[in-house]
């Protein structure tokens, strides 16, 4: 079986489990903040700070922020397979796209736990 070195996962089923479990962490996310959002009516900067800085929700945010990186590590390979025939630029537009999701890993951890 040939594996291909750019898809995140092992195989099209593994893939398919990755995309639809980062989907529910995303949208659990979602909810949460927007839950949080309408119950908080006066949303100061204490109250957006005070859950920011609690350990749960900076872990929680942590695996969103991979939730992120694994969806859009996915789809762009998906869809740049999918629209992309030239195997070139296909290889530098997926380069591009995974070094940004990458930095934006590194830039949100760094903006969440301080580091």
């Amino acid at each position: 079986m040939v594996t291909n070195a750019a898809s995140l996962g092992r195989s099209g089923v593994h893939d398919f489990i990755l995309l639809r479990a980062s989907a529910v962490i995303l949208t659990c996310y979602t909810i949460f903040l927007v839950g949080f959002i309408a119950a908080s009516a006066p949303l100061t900067y204490d109250v957006w700070h005070g859950l920011f800085s609690a350990l749960p929700m900076k872990v929680f945010t942590l695996l969103a922020l991979v939730a992120i990186l694994v969806h859009s590590w996915i789809g762009i390979w998906q869809v740049l397979t999918d629209y992309v025939k030239p195997v070139a630029v296909r290889g530098v537009l997926q380069f591009v796209f995974v070094v940004a999701a990458l930095s934006y890993l590194a830039a949100g951890i760094v903006i969440v736990w301080g580091v």
